[in-house]
């Protein structure tokens, strides 16, 4: 039990030092910022040219696609690289856990490929 209580004691100090060392970051800049807006400050524009014409913001699907399939492949593939580091230390129980992991995470790779291969909304 001991042991417990001072893992907890260091996560809960990681957590107030990231907290203490998060808040000025968001503090300073309201504090010294000027604010002082004018029309040509709050114009939207990109890489310095001004806009005309109505905005609009369009996705393009093949993008999303290759997007869902980084995220689900790099978070399968660090959990699955720490399974493997302990493989004769998990057991059975850790073999079934990485079952259901990959099973779970099947199901975004097939949503991700059925949109991949409905061009007509690309």
């Amino acid at each position: 039990m001991r042991g417990m209580s001072s893992d907890l004691l260091l996560i809960l100090l990681t957590a107030g030092f990231a907290f203490a060392a998060s808040v000025p970051f968001l503090i300073i800049p309201i504090l010294i910022a000027p604010k002082n807006p004018n029309k040509p400050k709050e114009t939207q524009y990109e890489c310095g040219q001004i806009p005309s014409g109505g905005g609009k913001f369009s996705l393009m699907m093949q993008y999303y696609a290759y997007l869902l399939m980084f995220v689900a492949f790099d978070v399968m593939s660090m959990f699955l690289f720490a399974w493997g580091i302990s493989l004769y230390n998990v057991g059975l129980s850790g073999f079934l856990a990485v079952i259901l992991f990959i099973g779970i995470l099947l199901i975004p790779l097939g949503f991700t490929l059925y949109h991949a291969a409905r061009r007509e909304l690309w």
